[in-house]
């Protein structure tokens, strides 16, 4: 296993990464940067952990939807019981986010 030194928001991390696999980490590491950087950039979040937070959970809302689209384009007979269940997983986490959204903007200092 090889090290790569990646920068996410300006900051630089030394990742492990599996051999082969440089290249999917470094679009992981750049769909990461361009989530953190979005949130940092509407500027209602400053603090850096909280801005990680969010992205991440952004990240795997969009996931998410993803699988729930990719089910339902192709549904195989034994899943067509389980159809609902990454809806319902797509409005808790939609309600996650708006819940934290709605806690992070009144808050001026975050730490």
């Amino acid at each position: 296993m090889k090290q790569i030194e990646v920068q996410i928001m300006g900051q630089s991390y030394l990742l492990g990464c599996p051999d082969g696999g440089e290249p999917q980490l470094r679009d992981a590491v750049e769909r990461v940067d361009a989530a953190m950087c979005k949130i940092r950039d509407a500027g209602k979040v400053k603090a850096r952990d909280r801005i990680a937070v969010l992205a991440s959970l952004n990240l795997a809302f969009d996931l998410a939807a993803q699988q729930a689209a990719a089910a339902t384009a192709a549904p195989a007979p034994s899943a067509a019981p389980a159809a609902s269940e990454p809806g319902e997983a797509d409005a808790k986490a939609a309600q996650l986010i708006q819940k934290l959204d709605q806690a992070l903007a009144g808050d001026g200092h975050l730490l």
